[in-house]
């Protein structure tokens, strides 16, 4: 791995060095080829890396793939990285999101207390939060050119064919934990969920740098 030129907090290195990219298949990591060429691409021409997960409600699976690919980024130096997400409607960063990423450590402050919260998202102590709340992937708040669109859910990327302003599509889709919701296994789905989407990014981050 590079050498980390932004420490993320103690507990959340601890979750990165303890992903297995081995565990990936070679299915898989094909799927996550675009993204590594993308983002490996922007780095040779030292170019801005605008990143959008898109899911239709955006609540679960977009903001965990934004919070991780963004810390992951910070975490193993690559620069000018700006991670965001949206869906094909706006809705809320579901509750369990927010505890399973307290759980792998990170600082998580509510600023707007409504029916679309707005938190404060922090993976180490002098970087800028994270925003994190429900908005359409077109909103204003995030980038409107020269990015790329992840597709996140399968029913976004159906329901999604062409992205404005994105400079490529790609999709890598993931099983919604919301399947779980309200179950005894609902906080260890989260979880798998969360940590398959970090080790998959930290194989996307770790590819792209390679010299």
């Amino acid at each position: 791995m590079k050498t980390v030129t932004m420490p993320v907090y103690t507990a959340i290195e601890s979750v990165i060095e303890g992903l297995n990219i081995e565990t990936i298949t070679q299915e898989r990591k094909e799927t996550l080829q675009p993204l590594i060429d993308f983002i490996r691409e922007k780095v040779a021409n030292k170019e801005e890396i605008r990143l959008n997960f898109i899911c239709t409600h955006n609540s679960r699976r977009s903001h965990l793939s934004q919070i991780w690919a963004q810390t992951i980024a910070a975490y193993l130096g690559v620069r000018e990285v700006f991670c965001y997400s949206g869906g094909t409607e706006a809705t809320a960063m579901y509750p369990m999101v927010v505890e399973t990423l307290k759980k792998s450590g990170f600082l998580i402050t509510t600023i707007a207390a409504s029916t679309n919260p707005i938190y404060a998202i922090k993976y180490t102590e002098n970087a800028h939060p994270i925003i994190g709340f429900s908005k359409e992937y077109g909103a204003t708040f995030n980038p409107q050119s020269a990015f790329a669109a992840i597709m996140t859910c399968s029913q976004a990327d159906g329901g999604c064919p062409f992205i404005a302003g994105a400079e490529k599509r790609i999709p890598i889709t993931y099983e919604d934990p919301k399947a779980f919701d309200g179950t005894p296994e609902q906080a260890d789905k989260y979880e798998e969920r969360s940590l398959q989407i970090a080790t998959e990014l930290l194989y996307v981050f770790t590819k792209a740098i390679e010299s």
